[in-house]
């Protein structure tokens, strides 16, 4: 197991802020200290177009009373410099002065680890610009319609301290590696694109499994698949999604809405509905911090509380949200281990970790077979939902016409739109092949970004409202 190095503030100045943070009064206090590397080339036009290594290294400081929060942090690991930042936190949480506050004392906790060990952290320069140029002659050897190829590689490792003013003090340092391809292709009527990315919470050797030319001609081949393309039909119709990467589908039009913060405000479709049916009684989801090597999976999360696999809906039935240490305290409940920040500079929010359906009893090829006419929707490219009422967007990356039981032509420019519950009431058919889309999906909320895994088995929709360009 990578193990952190030495902590940039030793224990007893952490514990030292987190009595400071607590003098003007508040509930709890943490400190979340964070030493971040990261190494990342970019190919473009056949050659490194940019290259760069960044250190983040900072402190932030959590003052939380009642349903406010303060938060100040720093780059300057001065005490003089945190301990003004502990004052500020203190100030703005607003909590009720406090008498005399007992001095923290803090004890290290172990946890389990679900990352691959590694002691390589960066490698040769020369294997990145290896990879990424290997993944350049892969692309345009695929196919000679291939007309540009951009790739991109980066290798981080993130360690982090967090102290709470519960007496807790836990460490983790979180390797994350990806390998991305985009590949354009055209046949000089149309063009077509395709992308293709992996990684996770593992070293570089991962890639000597899913190689550069892998990734790169499954890119191409995606490509050349939308040169070829037909326009998208347009109205309603049946839908089957793809298993692994139909998973981001789930994690928009149904994830975001089970986050605690949505919840507790009452600004989730969700919300107050634990024990409810919200979908069809084939469809269960789980958010799960422990698998290992993936991409969204944590030891701890960013308020020290370990990952933890949580049921989200069972058999249709609504269990439970992804809590946070400040919504789980203001809900009643305890946290899931949800609590995620992109950085020291931002304050932690409930945010999924990997996503995804378990598999079901359907035989993929009688769902194919049963589909008189649909979209066979294999990869999304991007969407949007909208949280309070479920409605989402989104465009199919890779798609084909389901025609009297066959998947027949590709399509280009399908968009699928609906509602996330209304969707996942229509399910008729849960394949038995589930598994994790690869690992490339980043998940942005309130300004943040952080990794996140999604999957699901091939799952068919009765009817969906696809937003093509050829009517009939």
């Amino acid at each position: 197991m990578l193990k952190p190095g030495a902590p940039p503030v030793d224990k007893d100045l952490l514990a030292r802020l987190l009595t400071r943070a607590l003098r003007g009064g508040g509930d709890f206090a943490d400190v979340f200290c964070e030493r971040r590397r990261t190494l990342s080339y970019r190919l473009q036009d056949g050659r490194i177009h940019d290259a760069s290594y960044g250190v983040t290294l900072g402190i932030g400081i959590r003052v939380v009373a009642g349903e406010s929060a303060g938060y100040a942090c720093s780059d300057d690991l001065s005490e003089r410099a945190l301990t003004e930042a502990a004052d500020a936190a203190s100030l703005i949480a607003r909590g009720s002065p406090a008498g005399d506050i007992p001095k923290v004392e803090l004890v290290t906790e172990r946890h389990a680890s679900f990352y691959n060990g590694r002691s390589d952290h960066p490698i040769d320069a020369r294997r990145y610009v290896a990879m990424l140029e290997a993944a350049d002659v892969a692309a345009r050897r695929y196919d000679a319609r291939v007309v540009a190829v951009n790739a991109h590689v980066s290798d981080e490792v993130q360690e982090v301290w967090i102290a709470t003013s519960d007496g807790r003090i836990v460490e983790d340092c979180r390797p994350l590696v990806s390998f991305g391809v985009q590949v354009v292709a055209s046949d000089k009527k149309e063009r077509g694109s395709g992308y293709v990315g992996d990684g996770g919470r593992t070293s570089m050797d991962y890639f000597f499994r899913e190689t550069p030319e892998a990734l790169a001609s499954e890119a191409a081949r995606i490509a050349i698949v939308n040169v070829c393309a037909i326009p998208a039909p347009a109205g309603e119709m049946e839908m089957i999604v793809g298993a692994g990467g139909g998973g981001v589908l789930l994690h928009e039009a149904v994830g975001h809405g089970l986050e605690s913060d949505f919840n507790r405000r009452g600004t989730s479709l969700y919300s107050g509905r634990v024990g409810e049916r919200v979908a069809s009684d084939l469809v269960t989801i789980y958010d799960d911090g422990n698998l290992p090597e993936e991409r969204g999976s944590l030891n701890v999360d960013d308020e020290g509380v370990p990952g933890q696999h949580k049921v989200l809906v069972e058999n249709g039935v609504l269990r439970g949200y992804m809590q946070d240490r400040l919504n789980a305290r203001l809900m009643g409940v305890d946290s899931t281990g949800s609590g995620r920040r992109q950085s020291y500079r931002f304050v932690p929010q409930p945010r999924m970790c990997n996503t995804y359906m378990p598999a079901g009893d359907a035989d993929v090829d009688e769902i194919v077979t049963s589909t008189r006419r649909g979209i066979y929707a294999k990869s999304f490219a991007g969407g949007q939902v909208e949280i309070a009422k479920g409605d989402f967007v989104f465009m199919v990356g890779e798609g084909y016409l389901v025609e009297n039981g066959k998947i027949t032509a590709p399509v280009r420019n399908a968009t699928i739109v609906g509602n996330g519950p209304d969707a996942m009431m229509k399910v008729v058919a849960v394949g038995n092949d589930s598994r994790l889309a690869r690992r490339h999906y980043t998940c942005g909320k309130g300004g943040q970004y952080v990794p996140v895994g999604v999957g699901m088995p091939t799952v068919k929709i009765a009817s969906i409202t696809v937003g093509g360009t050829q009517h009939g």
